[in-house]
C-alpha cells in the first residue's frame, strides 16, 4: 500500500512536469514513466489515460475554484450587498475576491497548467466557462441595479465584455505575476476599476458624485 502511494506520487510529479514543460497534447506517457521510473503498466494501474492522469492533477483545484465563485456570486447578489456595491464599498468586495487569489496561488502550477497548457484536454475550454458563469450573475446584478436605480437596462454586449474583463484580470495576474503579494496589489485595483466601471455605466457613478 505504501509503496502504491509512493509510485503514484512519482507518477504525478513527473507528469507535472512534462505537462508544464509541454502542454497537454505533446505530453508523452513514456516520458512521464521514464521520468518516474515506472513501466506503462504501471501507470495504467492508476490512470486511464493521459486525460485522466491531467485531470488528477488540476481537476480539485478548479472544481473549488468554481465553488469559491459561486460562493462570491451568490453574497453578491444579496440585497444588502448590491447596496454596498452602490456606495462604492471597495474594500469589503475585495475581501472576497482576496480569496479566490489566494486560492489560485494555493495551486499555482495547477493553475497555470490549466489556462496555458490545457489545449486538447477537457479543460481548454476553463476561461471561456468562467466567462459564461460570470455573464450570467452580471446579467442578473445588472438588471437588480438597473431596476434599483431606476436606470436603463444595460445591453447584454456590454455585460459580457465587463464579464470577460473580470476573468481576463484574474488569467493576466496569474499568468504575468509569480508572487500573490504583488498579485493582491494589481487585483485590488482591479476590483476599484470594475465597480466604478459598472457604476458609469449604469449612470450611478455620477449620481455619487452629485453630479
Amino acid at each position: 500500500m505504501k509503496d502504491e502511494k509512493a509510485t503514484k506520487q512519482k507518477l504525478l510529479m513527473a507528469a507535472k512536469s512534462e505537462f508544464m514543460e509541454k502542454g497537454y497534447t505533446k505530453a508523452s506517457l513514456r516520458s512521464i514513466c521514464r521520468q518516474a521510473g515506472v513501466t506503462t503498466g504501471a501507470l495504467y494501474f492508476f490512470f486511464q489515460d493521459k486525460e485522466d492522469l491531467f485531470a488528477s492533477l488540476v481537476e480539485q483545484p478548479v472544481r473549488q475554484l468554481m465553488e469559491l465563485m459561486m460562493s462570491h456570486y451568490e453574497e453578491e447578489s444579496d440585497e444588502r450587498e448590491l447596496q454596498k456595491v452602490c456606495s462604492m464599498d471597495f474594500e469589503e468586495d475585495f475581501s472576497e475576491m482576496a480569496q479566490i487569489v489566494h486560492y489560485m496561488y494555493q495551486y499555482y502550477d495547477e493553475f497555470l497548467m490549466v489556462l496555458t497548457k490545457a489545449q486538447g484536454s477537457r479543460f481548454e475550454n476553463f476561461v471561456d466557462q468562467s466567462v459564461d458563469i460570470t455573464e450570467k450573475h452580471y446579467r442578473m446584478i445588472a438588471d437588480r441595479l438597473s431596476q434599483m436605480m431606476q436606470k436603463p437596462r444595460l445591453e447584454d454586449d456590454i455585460v459580457h465584455w465587463v464579464s470577460h474583463t473580470q476573468i481576463n484580470a484574474f488569467v493576466h495576474v496569474l499568468t504575468h505575476e509569480t508572487s500573490e503579494e504583488k498579485a493582491m496589489v494589481y487585483m485590488k485595483t482591479v476590483v476599484k476599476f470594475l465597480i466604478s466601471g459598472w457604476l458609469a455605466i449604469l449612470g450611478i457613478l455620477d449620481e455619487n458624485n452629485g453630479k
